[in-house]
């Protein structure tokens, strides 16, 4: 049997183009190993948020089903609908609540996970500590993101030293960039700044630019085997109550548990914490793509948010995803 999980070299070289994951176990043919009977193929697209930990779902779905092949690969919110609407796969990966339009046409969601997106700088920005003590406030992100009011670091944190900010933003349509917008009162289409394609894209202009600043999921801003901010990121804390500094219970971010532990909690901002789908055009029929929607939505399915750093679905949204599968 033969994975081919991508690692984090290769999502590095291949972060201009689509992640690919073929859980491509035994050959058409070869006998079923332990009496399963469950065969077919399953196609995945879209959202960065969920491509990891789908990846991860998919190596232990095969486990259970060796003669199943899964194919995912992310894109971006955006493509995961725009696949799943035109049958193009069977699951489009949504990172962001559906719209009205996209249900009329027939898409159904199934929450999955939960995650957030979060602001993030470049771990040698020069005004590194007075943005860490101030934080980022909601009013400070749109003069940043929406108005272009905001140009200078002094502006961020008002004890910082006076330096050009860069702003970047999603050049693909996203649920990362539809969520952080939707955290302002706006839409994707209102965000200004350097546009980079796909959440990899991001994090590698931030760690590039000490005067960038960006947003990102939380799985690309963290380190998922350390728990701790990826290589040149920091997370900036978002100013909640907007006093002007981050008090004690605004500082969750030092790590990658810390923070999913709070946004369990719901003292994190939502938006820009959110609900991760996966999505199907019309209720799907296929067994083998009903048998894998049901393993996500397990308890044994749901453990592996956590040890991926994403957190569990509640267990009404669980079961409203169940009741839409029958």
């Amino acid at each position: 049997m033969r994975k081919n999980i991508i690692g984090k070299s290769a999502i590095a070289l291949s972060m201009a183009a689509l992640f690919v994951f073929n859980a491509c176990g035994g050959k058409k043919g070869d006998p079923v190993k332990g009496g399963d009977t469950l065969t077919g193929e399953i196609s995945l697209s879209g959202a960065f948020a969920l491509y990891p930990l789908a990846v991860k779902w998919a190596d232990d779905f095969k486990l259970l089903h060796p003669n199943v092949r899964i194919d995912i690969s992310a894109g971006g919110a955006g493509k995961g609908i725009t696949d799943a609407l035109a049958d193009v796969v069977d699951i489009g990966m949504v990172s962001r609540d559906l719209a009205n339009e996209e249900i009329k046409k027939g898409a159904i969601g199934f929450a999955v996970a939960k995650d957030a997106v979060v602001p993030t700088i470049n771990a040698h920005n020069p005004n590194l500590k007075a943005l860490l003590a101030h934080g980022l406030s909601k009013k400070t992100a749109e003069g940043l993101w929406i108005t272009g009011k905001v140009k200078t670091w002094g502006q961020v944190a008002g004890n910082a030293h006076s330096g050009g900010v860069t702003v970047y933003t999603r050049s693909d349509a996203c649920g990362a960039a539809a969520t952080w917008a939707k955290w302002m009162g706006k839409k994707q289409e209102d965000l200004i700044g350097t546009g980079v394609f796909g959440d990899p894209g991001v994090a590698s202009a931030i760690q590039k630019d000490p005067n960038g600043i960006g947003f990102n999921n939380i799985g690309y801003a963290y380190n998922a085997k350390t728990g701790k901010p990826n290589p040149g990121i920091l997370v900036v804390p978002i100013d909640v109550n907007e006093n002007g500094k981050v008090d004690p219970e605004e500082a969750f971010y030092t790590t990658q548990g810390r923070l999913v532990k709070v946004i369990a909690e719901g003292k994190y901002p939502s938006p820009p914490a959110r609900d991760l789908f996966f999505v199907t055009h019309g209720k799907p029929t296929k067994p083998v793509v009903i048998a894998f929607l049901q393993f996500v939505l397990s308890q044994k399915g749901q453990k592996e948010n956590i040890s991926q750093g994403y957190i569990p679905i509640s267990r009404d949204k669980i079961n409203n995803s169940l009741q839409q599968l029958h």
